[in-house]
């Protein structure tokens, strides 16, 4: 499947009209249904494929944000088969009592993977708790960059931007 392919086959799977309320409170006319991809399993399997590239050399970890980054990751280890860590929005208080499941961040060279950035509010918020736990976080990848300012947002960080689509790529791809 070529890019636009792929493209064009999110677009007619995810591609929502209607009034919406985004995660930073921003209104929009249109959606992009991250669930509606992530839970067709040929397809979340085209887009890790295609997301290989993307992964900066020297990555150790693959970081998936809580909740729509876990499929993600869980599907673009499998294609790199590097281990990958899940990170809560907030440490469960219970059991193991930890921010990041699954593999070690400590030290390593963590690459932030989620599904849709539109402001950047959330990875921004879950590389601070990574850096925290002593993770090297210096890029973030993900399927849809929105272009509404999230790389930008990422960038004052100290965090680059990388996206398999752009928004701009769906509705080109639906022309």
């Amino acid at each position: 499947m070529t890019h636009s392919d792929l493209a064009r086959r999110i677009h007619a799977v995810s591609h929502l009209t209607g009034r919406f309320t985004l995660r930073s409170g921003r209104t929009s006319t249109e959606y992009f249904d991250k669930y509606r991809f992530e839970g067709d399993p040929v397809l979340l399997d085209e887009i890790a494929r295609q997301m290989v590239p993307l992964v900066p050399s020297g990555t150790e970890v693959l970081a998936g944000l809580e909740m729509g980054g876990i499929p993600v990751v869980t599907a673009l280890g499998r294609h790199t088969g590097l281990p990958c860590a899940f990170v809560r929005k907030q440490a469960k208080p219970y059991g193991t009592c930890r921010l990041a499941e699954g593999a070690e961040v400590e030290g390593r060279r963590v690459l932030v993977v989620e599904d849709v950035v539109t402001s950047g509010g959330q990875i921004v918020l879950s590389t601070a708790d990574l850096r925290g736990l002593g993770a090297q976080v210096f890029e973030a990848l993900c399927v849809i960059d929105r272009e509404q300012g999230g790389a930008d947002a990422l960038a004052a960080e100290g965090i680059g931007l990388v996206s398999l689509l752009t928004a701009g790529d769906l509705r080109t791809a639906a022309a």
